[in-house]
């Protein structure tokens, strides 16, 4: 049920609905229809597609559309680039221009419709592509790419010149298989690879082709790099299309990529799962985490970069690193992609200083990198070669003099046959010849005798050592970085990616696929444009199985008193209305009421307070009082990139003052919904804090679930739900949702 046997879908199949619960032809993929079991409940596809890239990246023909070789011309300088480049790849160029009969010695057609053969790729040097794609899509050309720019970068007009250009695209991809990249894209993709590097490969995405650079340059370290895209504006191939394609190449071992703006939320999850299944690492750049860098990203790229809190836990959620420098990039990518799988967590610091090593293990330490004591025995074994005075239980202090001589490489070898170290770094932070030079050589020798990873900080600025360039470098197992805190950010990464990979589970394989009963109860209850009563909306949460207090609505002081006693003393009166969001600042809530006189009374305030602040009621509810328990909220919200997201927090007011949540995007299963609690700041108050009992944990992870399974199925209904607070109770003893709000779309 993966991959290449369903195509690239579209944006406008992303939005297919089931309506009224029900099912709804499958959408179109590229002309054809998916098949209803490859959707879930909204009608959204499971599975990425995986867009045969094959032909653009070694195609056997290619067309230059404006081709040139007159001498100051931009487009010379270009058409010379890719003359170059397809000859490297072997393909077969034809240049493309009205008025010229030759282009560099090679015969020049006046249109694409007089081309000699079929190309595999047309290479748009043109200032309008529009009216070049139909005459493309007549001759079957597969791919296209346009370097033009003034488009959804430059603002609304340029906005609806991209929207005819996708729009062309779509259509002549239906007819042809027609697939563009760009506009305002750049010759990144046809650059010179390196082909005398081993091993596995990065491989580069980018919307700024500029900082795709330092990542690129990485061959000149000797990492291999084996294809760059550079995708602009998105206008149809997107950075999920080249996400898939690269996950299943079998030289790639990482995938690097600078993010400006996600086309489409739900596509880049479908294409993180497939790299996800495949175990192939994302590390990514994602500008926009201020409001300052968002609108830099929108005016340059002309996306919507979505709220940073909701992108960071989605990339998250189905592993891909997120990191904040370009350096940061080429590091953890260069790691990801040449690191073995760790065969153990420990991570070992060997230094010939104590001052380094007490600083990178504090560093280390608070990043969350686990630096396990050594046994006794292990460290009475190293205390043969390392005075006794010096503390070898980790991080590993030898001295200095023990590097220069035989003992230097029997301590490496002693520390990497622990079996709970599985990372060893060994911190220099400046050259001193020569016993720097047998360091770096017995750890280099040492990397090549065992799987486990070695890594060394070079911390010299000069960076023109021998040891360095030529013994570190040139070693294809050790791990070589420059900085303190990029070596720490990679190896963080390969240990959390690895744990991720070995217990990951495509949430997508568990997504539902046909609505639930809960659903058709649901829709009833829903009002279109309107905000529900918190009455109706914990009827919402009735019918997906929540819990919510006995209660019951009443229009009547005497009915309140009746229904007091049913539900039993001690109660809570409130005020239920459509208009009222925010009960407790109006004094529309009254609480701990204990008999039929304060009810009556309570009954009467409300009601007066209402028509006071010429608020309307449906009636007031007289609620069982729920006391002892954590108070919690959890969501739902549309957001603009990924549609419904699932917020869990600490409830009542303290969801205002600390802001301690955490999001996921549905679907996702009980692993999920229990990392979003291990990431709140507040998660010991669930565990039980000054003798108080530990809450429902299976209870609350419940209500999460519930909750999600809503959120996908009510998608175009519901805009937003808020349970706040929902009261955990003591283990055992379940979740009650005290107070909801509900608005539909």
């Amino acid at each position: 049920m993966l991959g290449s046997t369903h195509g690239t879908l579209t944006t406008d199949s992303r939005r297919a609905r089931v309506i009224a619960c029900g099912e709804q032809p499958a959408p179109a993929v590229h002309g054809r229809p998916a098949a209803t079991d490859d959707l879930d409940v909204s009608g959204r596809p499971l599975y990425a597609g995986v867009p045969d890239l094959d032909r653009f990246f070694r195609p056997e023909s290619v067309a230059v559309v404006g081709a040139s070789d007159a001498e100051g011309r931009p487009n010379t300088g270009i058409t010379r680039q890719l003359l170059a480049w397809a000859e490297r790849v072997g393909a077969r160029l034809h240049p493309v221009h009205p008025t010229r009969e030759t282009v560099f010695g090679l015969p020049c057609v006046p249109s694409v419709a007089e081309l000699p053969e079929q190309v595999d790729l047309a290479v748009l040097l043109v200032s309008d592509p529009l009216p070049v794609i139909e005459q493309l899509a007549e001759t079957k050309v597969r791919f296209a790419v346009a370097f033009a720019s003034g488009f959804a970068e430059t603002g609304t007009v340029g906005a609806a010149a991209q929207d005819r250009l996708a729009d062309a695209v779509r259509r002549s991809g239906i007819r042809s298989g027609l697939r563009l990249l760009g506009p305002n894209t750049n010759l990144n993709a046809f650059e010179k690879f390196r082909d005398d590097l081993d091993g596995p490969a990065i491989a580069l995405i980018t919307q700024s082709g500029h900082q795709g650079r330092p990542v690129f340059t990485l061959q000149e370290l000797g990492i291999r790099v084996s294809h760059w895209a550079p995708t602009g504006n998105e206008a149809d191939l997107e950075s999920a299309d080249f996400i898939s394609y690269f996950s299943e190449q079998p030289e790639v071992g990482a995938i690097a990529c600078y993010v400006e703006g996600l086309k489409d939320g739900r596509s880049f999850l479908l294409a993180a799962d497939r790299a996800a299944r495949r175990g192939v690492p994302v590390v990514a750049v994602k500008v926009g985490r201020t409001e300052t860098g968002a609108r830099t990203a929108a005016s340059h790229t002309g996306k919507l970069t979505g709220a940073d809190a909701v992108v960071d836990a989605a990339m998250r959620q189905y592993g891909v690193v997120r990191v904040d420098g370009l350096d940061e990039l080429q590091d953890t990518a260069a790691l990801l992609a040449r690191a073995r799988p760790p065969s153990a967590d420990g991570v070992a610091v060997y230094s010939i200083s104590g001052g380094t090593g007490a600083h990178f293990s504090d560093l280390a330490t608070e990043a969350g990198l686990r630096l396990p004591p050594l046994s006794p025995a292990k460290q009475a074994e190293l205390h043969q070669w390392i005075p006794e005075y010096l503390d070898v239980t980790n991080p590993i202090d030898n001295g200095g003099h023990p590097v220069g001589d035989w003992r230097g490489r029997r301590i490496i070898d002693a520390i990497l046959a622990d079996p709970a170290v599985g990372v060893l770094i060994c911190p220099i932070t400046g050259p001193f010849p020569p016993m720097s030079d047998k360091l770096a050589r017995d750890l280099v020798d040492a990397a090549e005798q065992t799987d486990k990873l070695v890594c060394v900080v070079w911390g010299s600025p000069v960076g023109t050592e021998s040891a360095y360039r030529e013994t570190l470098l040139g070693s294809s197992r050790v791990a070589t970085f420059r900085t303190f805190a990029n070596c720490i950010t990679a190896v963080r990464a390969h240990l959390e990616h690895a744990r991720f990979t070995a217990s990951y589970r495509s949430p997508f394989d568990e997504a539902p696929r046909t609505p639930s009963p809960s659903c058709r109860k649901a829709q009833a209850l829903m009002r279109p444009g309107s905000r529900l009563s918190e009455h109706a909306a914990k009827q919402l949460l009735r019918a997906y199985g929540i819990r919510v207090p006995r209660e019951q609505l009443v229009t009547s002081a005497a009915a309140s008193v009746r229904a007091a006693g049913l539900v039993g003393y001690p109660v809570v009166m409130k005020a239920s209305g459509a208009r009222l969001a925010h009960k407790t600042e109006l004094g529309l809530v009254k609480i701990g009421l204990t008999s039929a006189s304060q009810v009556r009374d309570a009954y009467r305030e409300l009601t007066d307070i209402a028509r006071y602040e010429d608020v309307s009621l449906d009636g007031v509810l007289v609620c069982q009082m729920v006391e002892q328990g954590v108070e919690m909220v959890v969501g739902v919200t549309h957001d603009d990139l990924f549609g419904p997201t699932v917020t869990v927090g600490l409830g009542g007011v303290l969801v205002e003052v600390l802001q301690d949540t955490a999001v996921r995007v549905p679907p996702f299963g009980e692993g999920q919904a229990r990392s979003m609690l291990d990431e709140l700041r507040g998660r010991a108050l669930l565990d039980g804090v000054r003798g108080r009992p530990p809450a429902d944990l299976d209870a609350l992870v419940e209500v999460i679930l519930r909750v999600q399974r809503m959120a996908l199925e009510l998608d175009t209904d519901l805009s937003e739900l808020d349970i706040n607070p929902l009261m955990v109770l003591p283990r055992g003893q379940g979740a009650v949702a005290l107070d909801a709000l509900a608005i539909c779309r």
